[in-house]
């Protein structure tokens, strides 16, 4: 199980490793509410030649990813296919599905 500072490190990493070029044609910002012990509320903002992120709820979040933490963290380190995960109902999302697909691609080049 991934500790509550390991999640929040995920979204500290995503914003300081991911290639602005790779984002961009993308302006967008995504809500990720993580359930269970170690969740919370995070987002991500890509667009403008930058990545930010922080913690609560987001404004005007074009999609939101619903998720235990620990499958969110298993996800990031490819422990969890995300397409299994959404087909099985244990990723969620709520919004853009486009800017979903986007999402892998995304956290790959991270």
């Amino acid at each position: 199980m991934a500790s509550k500072q390991e999640i929040a490190q995920i979204f500290e990493d995503i914003a300081n490793n991911l290639d602005p070029a790779v984002t961009d044609d993308l302006n967008a910002t995504i809500q990720f509410d993580l359930d269970g012990d170690n969740g919370g509320l995070y987002w991500v903002k890509v667009g403008e030649g930058e990545v930010l992120s922080g913690t609560g709820p987001a404004e005007n979040p074009e999609m939101t990813l619903l998720a235990l933490a620990d499958d969110w963290a298993a996800l990031v380190d490819g422990e969890l296919n995300p397409m299994q995960a959404f087909m099985s109902g244990r990723l969620k999302i709520q919004g853009n599905m486009n800017l979903a697909l986007k999402l892998q691609t995304l956290l790959g080049s991270a």
